[in-house]
């Protein structure tokens, strides 16, 4: 099943393995138990040390195979053929079971394997998704380490029944001890703090007992991984404290607009920013909510866990989220069809008909640059007319293969369970209800910047945007802003990124002068 050049690479990767490990197969007469015993057959006769075995181990879903040495079971279960997106779970699980260390702290290795109690954690993927991947080698490690954790792969594809009877629509999705724990992309500290109960409370203290900071970046995301990088660059004490390392970047399907770099997914690049700021010496600080800003002498940024952090300057670079439809549909088919960014997702709709949902001008803008590029670009407006300036209005009118419809309520996303198949929206004049068949959605309804917590600090726009200079400055001496979350128009990772750069050579400056 393996072709010769990914035989080869791993046949490299497994001269790291170090330890017997052998993989039990429980299998069934069905072609897809034919195919995985092809599969395993074949890495098994790329190691001396890697041995596969047939037999009933009581397995619950059949075909399926565990990883595990022979002197000490281990519960890494696949029930799936792990290939695409998981082939890189199934080397780093035979490397990790193997005796190859994991790129994982001391300290994380050591909360899991402190952590009490029976954990049996069922993940439904598909081979396709670009998420999965980070959710399954993050539990099939916790396996590894605690004897007490169990960690079962499930590929929908190959297990449709269940699928459908726990109406999973979307992956990946993950149980725990039978109950639903997670859906969507979750890092390893992520799924951590979930299940250890005293992580928040460990985690507050240790980030209360910091000293003042000369730099603090409040969001990692492009922005804040520039500034970050600026800063720790200039020698000086830089922190970056973020809810969620990558931001809305790793949401991102594809990325083909990033200049220098023709082609990349979203989670790839935020791997990438984050690896290129742990370069330098600057203190990260994942999964932490701001609640505050308390401006002074020394600028306090308040935690929802708690504790707080002192800084002498602030970038404040914690993005914007798209505005969502609210509709049924729209969360089980993001990524799947239902997209927000015509500029990095349109091309991959080529030759397809897609929907756009707003008639202002980010809305017409979008159906525009879509036509050049898709079948078909049916827009739908809520109010009885375009909201966007004329010029664009006519020249959206122009195009041929575009139909605006106005008056019109989305009211459901619909899907087969992988990806779109259209929309459902109530004509708000006659009450009808119409279907349109579609292969994507393109929300544009707006963008909602991440400032609640910011509200009568710093000085925000109408649309509750960070109001800032041409130097990244606010309203607040020593206070920074830069990327999405800002005035600064056009939200494009390429901009963010230059907007971080400078936000942190003006707080740098603002350091000399003070």
């Amino acid at each position: 099943m393996l072709d010769a050049d990914l035989k080869n690479q791993l046949q490299a990767y497994l001269t790291r393995v170090s330890r017997p490990v052998e993989i039990v197969a429980s299998l069934d007469d069905s072609d897809t138990a034919r195919q995985m015993r092809e599969l395993l057959q074949e890495i098994a006769s790329l190691s001396p040390l890697v041995s596969l075995v047939e037999r009933d181990d009581g397995a619950e879903r059949k075909p399926s195979f565990r990883i595990t040495r022979p002197d000490e079971p281990i519960g890494i279960r696949f029930a799936a053929i792990p290939l695409g997106h998981e082939f890189t779970s199934l080397v780093l699980a035979l490397l990790q079971v193997g005796g190859h260390p994991p790129k994982v702290s001391d300290e994380v290795l050591a909360q899991i394997r402190d952590l009490d109690g029976e954990y049996n954690f069922v993940t439904y993927i598909s081979l396709s998704c670009q998420n999965c991947p980070e959710v399954v080698q993050s539990l099939n490690l916790m396996a590894l380490v605690n004897p007490k954790i169990r960690h079962e792969t499930v590929d929908g594809a190959l297990f449709q029944d269940e699928v459908t009877r726990l109406q999973i629509m979307a992956v990946p999705t993950i149980l725990l001890n039978g109950q639903e724990f997670g859906q969507g992309r979750m890092e390893l500290e992520e799924i951590l703090a979930k299940v250890d109960s005293g992580a928040e409370a460990r985690a507050a203290a240790k980030i209360a007992a910091k000293e003042a900071f000369d730099v603090l970046v409040v969001g990692g995301g492009p922005a804040g991984a520039a500034a970050a990088v600026y800063a720790a660059r200039k020698g000086i004490r830089t922190g970056v404290v973020t809810e969620r390392f990558g931001g809305q970047v790793l949401d991102t399907l594809a990325i083909e607009n990033f200049i220098s770099v023709k082609e990349t997914e979203g989670p790839r690049l935020a791997a990438a920013l984050e690896e290129h700021v742990k370069q330098y010496a600057v203190d990260i600080m994942n999964l932490q909510r701001a609640e505050a800003l308390v401006p002074g002498e020394l600028i306090e940024v308040k935690l929802a866990s708690g504790a707080s952090l002192r800084s002498k300057t602030v970038i404040l670079s914690t993005g914007a989220r798209w505005r969502d439809m609210n509709v049924p549909g729209e969360t089980e088919y993001r990524t799947k069809g239902v997209t927000y960014c015509p500029h990095c997702d349109g091309p991959l709709f080529k030759g397809k008909p897609v929907a756009v949902i707003g008639g202002g001008n980010s809305g017409v803008e979008a159906a525009i640059d879509l036509a050049g590029v898709v079948a078909h670009v049916t827009l739908l407006e809520f109010d009885s007319k375009l909201r966007a300036d004329a010029v664009l209005v006519k020249k959206l009118e122009s195009l041929p293969n575009v139909k605006i419809i106005v008056n019109a309520q989305t009211t459901e996303v619909n899907g087969d369970g992988q990806k779109v198949t259209g929309l459902t929206y109530k004509d708000r004049v006659s009450g009808e209800m119409h279907q349109v068949a579609l292969a994507g959605i393109f929300v544009q309804i707006g963008l909602l910047p991440n400032t609640q917590w910011l509200k009568g600090t710093v000085e925000l726009s109408s649309r509750g945007e960070i109001i800032v200079d041409d130097h990244g400055r606010t309203s607040v001496p020593g206070v920074f802003a830069a990327g999405d979350v800002t005035t600064v128009p056009y939200k494009q990772i390429i901009i963010a990124m230059g907007e971080g750069a400078k936000a942190s050579l003006s707080a740098f400056d603002h350091l000399i002068r003070n």
